[in-house]
């Protein structure tokens, strides 16, 4: 019961930040990095991700829980194929994969998958409307299934995220949709050039630059791309981080 109520409280937080972005100024990046965090608690996978088109529809990631799961979906663009490439070009979810048994359906992606020890992967459509705009994405270690109410909720999850990438005053605006997206896949490659200098200078690890850079953001009440700017500029460094 204690465990249920627990999850049930993880969820509800989760919608509640998630409706935030409506009212709030919000970094992107952070909400989809909460986002996929929050999935592997939820949901029972080992790795998660964001990947979002940018205006030309080529797919970016914005968001993963691992290093690991990064280079995966890195890969899967690059290879142009895979479940989250079919889920974005199609809108539709491709769940319940057992890429033990996909026969031959993805033959490049599924030996990296595997060879990762991702076994079963599920993504889910980030859309409003008609409009496509990337895919979330649960992998797991098991080859277990995802149930139907999982499902349900990862969906409105990946739902909500489009609404909280577009907003309601984007969506009247070609070309402030195709700044906004923009915006957002630019900040994912500040941000990957700041773990980088960060991991470099610190000697730390990707992940744990990446830990810090948030922890310093969140503690200061600052973006994390204000924060990663810093740092690539020489305003901010490590031993700033590490108080």
């Amino acid at each position: 019961m204690e465990v249920a109520m627990a999850r049930e409280d993880l969820l509800a937080r989760t919608f509640v930040e998630l409706a935030d972005t409506l009212v709030d100024d919000f970094d992107i990046v952070e909400v989809a990095q909460t986002l996929v965090e929050r999935c592997v608690e939820l949901f029972g996978a080992t790795a998660a991700g964001v990947l979002l088109g940018d205006p030309h529809g080529t797919l970016r990631v914005l968001a993963s829980s691992s290093e690991q799961l990064r280079v995966v979906e890195l890969f899967e663009i690059q290879a142009q194929e895979g479940p989250c490439l079919d889920c974005y070009r199609t809108g539709e979810p491709v769940v319940n994969q057992d890429l033990a048994r996909v026969n031959g359906r993805w033959p490049r992606f599924v030996p990296v998958a595997l060879g990762a020890g991702y076994h079963s992967v599920h993504a889910l459509p980030i859309r409003l409307r008609q409009q496509v705009l990337g895919a979330l994405n649960l992998f797991a270690a098991d080859a277990g299934p995802l149930d139907a109410a999982d499902v349900l909720v990862a969906q409105a999850f990946a739902d909500a995220t489009a609404v909280a990438i577009l907003q309601q005053r984007a969506l009247q605006d070609a070309h402030l949709l195709a700044t906004q997206l923009a915006t957002a896949l630019d900040s994912r490659i500040l941000i990957e050039q700041a773990k980088g200098m960060l991991a470099e200078r610190a000697g730390l690890s990707i992940a744990d630059a990446f830990g810090q850079l948030r922890r310093y953001a969140r503690s200061h009440n600052q973006k994390l791309t204000s924060v990663c700017q810093g740092v690539i500029e020489g305003r901010l460094s490590s031993s700033d981080l590490s108080l």
